[in-house]
């Protein structure tokens, strides 16, 4: 144990401790009592189990206490509804000496291992939320049980550009094998952080038994005495350290490549220490453990990763500038102008999310129908994969019709339009609505880019129109723009956000500006990268610059995504409002004029080359640039846009910006926001003379 009790409260004096204290509890068939040891920071479930220096010191001790009392088994549990969540991360991110972050990586492992070398059974009571940290401490001891209403069960570490740094690289491959391992240290991590469920939990084989919650403990206190007494013995997998470990790492070197392009050190260690985990030498891979911990605890990444953490889980959940949500309207029925695809998925997340009646219109019964029809279809296909009931299945398709009477919007309190993108057309829609919906209803407008001040300019109470901009694919995008036009009222700011909370969404207030935060940075990126291409820089070169970056696709992956038409409206909506930055490229109107969907075609072997017809369409000149002059001109650019969008006031600060480019277009984690990332590689004090933000504020916990 390399800390003492004081040495840990002079490294952290204000952690907040999770103190571990050892009962002896009698079992039914066992001659000795059980040592249960239990973590409790004293808060409620919102404020999760973490440790930090005290906190390790408390459990030491705690195992100190039980394996004096020479028990029958030792057992760890947690507080109601949690485990433990992993270390202490507004405690590691003021780590600033080295030698202090190789104590910490240090500590850990000393401290869990004594459960894992343990002569004398150890077992993992997991009664709520794991992870990180809290995960390893359950892979420490011999054997676990599981509580089958766990919400959060998950390695998140490379997700924030570390790794499992307390034993989890060692003891989970291991245990589940070398693929499994990937899947949850690497796979799930870098897929937004994606939690296991109990059944995958259980089928992986990272725990021995599931119980009820009702009597979760006396259920595993009973199974831990069948266990020690011999009457169970847990199944343990046959580990293949051969031709099965090498495809498991050649597996997690292609998605650490895929998704990060080598950005992120701490995916990259990650892989290296799977690969070492095959030796099952716990001297050697907690080592490297602690060696690659104490590096990585002192890098710039591990700082970019918390502060998106931070902005993701405590900034979103308060929105900078939203009312006071009394202020919002209950919302009992939904309406949407529109039946496309946009608008189906739109429809599938209100009744799922809602529960209330939804109605959607199109201009014909044909569009309508395929509209109601694609959202009873998505709710069947989740009733196959048993994610609703048959009963949660009809009730859910009995609330979403359809009808070309817009009568039918006469009682909804939140009506959405998702038309055609073109100005006209949705002033004539809420034109109608008006005409139709109570004074009270709150209209909203899904535009990517319009001027939705412009859009209510000619209603008598457009003072409850309101900004509410989806990122598609609908279900999966956390992201929701909500934006306040000139007349905008309180009452249907509040209303807009109260839903975005039921939506489960993230939301940020935007100022009524052309393309609101995302699509205009995103366009102001994509057209500098367009004009060297116009310039004559070759697809590849251009499309390959930003890959240092990480980002989760190129530039031109992602107008196929978004769609060339699309794009092209956009930015000739942004050339419009912005003429001196936003260029409309004549060879992407040539483009989308020919119907092409993309510039790359593909051969059998996935290998991409440029299709033909594009490079014929393309008029290129003769002024190409290097990858580099490409990245360095697309980052100016967007550090430029970043400063004016401020000067503006589109968002309140740098943190909404950072906000929506993580949430709304996959900026990665491990890279922080964009501003710290351009204050770090000094293109913000190079574009606009001072960094975005203050010192110190993209490695602190934002309010």
């Amino acid at each position: 144990m390399t800390f003492t009790a004081e040495q840990a409260k002079a490294a952290f004096p204000d952690e907040v401790v999770t103190n571990a204290v050892t009962r002896l509890v009698k079992v039914p068939g066992l001659d000795k009592p059980v040592a249960l040891i239990t973590l409790d920071n004293g808060h409620d479930h919102t404020r999760p189990n973490t440790f930090g220096p005290q906190g390790l010191v408390s459990l030491n001790a705690a195992i100190d206490a039980a394996f004096a009392a020479e028990p029958a088994a030792i057992a760890v549990t947690g507080k109601p509804f949690i485990f433990a969540v992993g270390a202490d991360l507004s405690g590691v991110e003021a780590v600033a000496d080295p030698a202090l972050a190789r104590e910490i990586a240090q500590t850990g492992h000393d401290v869990f291992r004594r459960l894992t070398e343990s002569e004398i059974p150890t077992f993992s009571f997991i009664n709520g939320a794991v992870m990180g940290g809290g995960l390893e401490l359950a892979l420490s001891c011999h054997y676990r049980t599981l509580s089958e209403n766990t919400a959060a069960i998950a390695f998140p570490e490379v997700f924030l550009g570390l790794f499992p740094g307390w034993g989890g690289t060692q003891l989970l491959p291991n245990l589940i094998g070398p693929d499994a391992a990937v899947t949850v240290i690497i796979e799930n991590a870098l897929a937004q952080n994606k939690m296991l469920k109990v059944a995958q939990a259980a089928e992986l084989g990272i725990v021995d038994e599931v119980f009820g919650s009702a009597d979760y403990l006396e259920q595993s206190l009973l199974w831990l005495a069948k266990v020690v007494n011999g009457e169970i013995t847990p199944a343990r997998r046959e580990i293949d350290r051969g031709a099965g470990w090498d495809a498991a790492i050649a597996r997690a070197k292609a998605i650490v490549d895929g998704r990060t392009k080598g950005a992120s050190p701490g995916a990259t260690k990650a892989v290296e220490l799977l690969e070492l985990a095959r030796e099952n030498d716990l001297d050697r891979g907690y080592a490297a453990e602690t060696d690659g911990l104490a590096e990585l605890l002192m890098d710039d990444t591990l700082r970019a990763g918390l502060y998106s953490f931070n902005l993701v889980n405590k900034r979103a959940k308060r929105p900078a500038g939203a009312p006071d949500k009394s202020l919002a309207r209950k919302v009992n029925k939904v309406g949407i102008v529109g039946a496309g695809l946009m608008a189906s998925q739109m429809a599938l997340l209100f009744v799922r999310r809602l529960k209330v009646p939804v109605v959607l219109t199109d201009v014909d019964q044909e569009r309508v129908d395929k509209g109601v029809s694609y959202v009873h279809g998505e709710i069947d296909k989740l009733l196959a994969k048993k994610r609703v009931s048959p009963d949660g299945a009809n009730r859910l398709k009995a609330l979403v019709t359809g009808s070309l009477d817009k009568s039918a919007f006469a009682d909804a309190d939140f009506v959405i339009e998702a038309v055609f993108e073109e100005l006209g057309v949705k002033q004539k829609v809420f034109a109608d609505l008006e005409q139709y919906v109570s004074p009270e209803a709150i209209l909203a407008t899904n535009t990517s880019s319009l001027s939705i001040t412009a859009m209510a300019s000619r209603l008598k109470h457009p003072e409850r129109v309101v900004g509410f901009h989806f990122f598609n694919p609908v279900a999966v995008m956390p992201l929701l723009e909500i934006v306040r036009a000139e007349k905008t009222d309180d009452a249907a700011l509040a209303t807009a956000f109260a839903l975005g909370k039921q939506l489960k969404k993230s939301s940020v207030l935007v100022k009524d500006a052309s393309a609101f935060v995302v699509n205009r940075l995103l366009l102001r990126f994509l057209g500098e990268v367009l004009v060297t291409v116009d310039e004559g820089t070759p697809f590849d070169v251009a499309d390959k610059a930003l890959e240092p970056l990480g980002l989760p696709m190129t530039p031109l992956t992602l107008m196929q995504l978004v769609g060339p038409a699309i794009a092209l409206h956009v930015g000739e909506t942004l050339h419009e409002a912005f003429p001196d930055r936003f260029t409309v490229s004549e060879n992407l109107d040539r483009f989308v004029k020919a119907g092409k969907k993309g510039v790359w075609q593909w051969d059998d072997k996935g290998n991409a080359t440029v299709d033909p017809e594009v490079a014929e369409l393309w008029q290129q000149g003769d002024s190409p640039s290097t990858s580099e002059q490409v990245r360095d001109r697309a980052l100016a650019a967007i550090a430029e846009e970043i400063r004016i969008m401020l000067d503006e006031g589109v968002v309140a600060e740098a943190q909404d910006i950072d906000l929506c480019l993580i949430l709304g277009a996959g900026w990665p984690f491990w890279l922080g926001g964009i501003t710290p990332y351009l204050d770090r590689a000094g293109v913000s004090e190079k574009v606009n003379g001072k960094p975005f933000l203050a010192p110190g504020v993209a490695s602190v916990p934002l309010s």
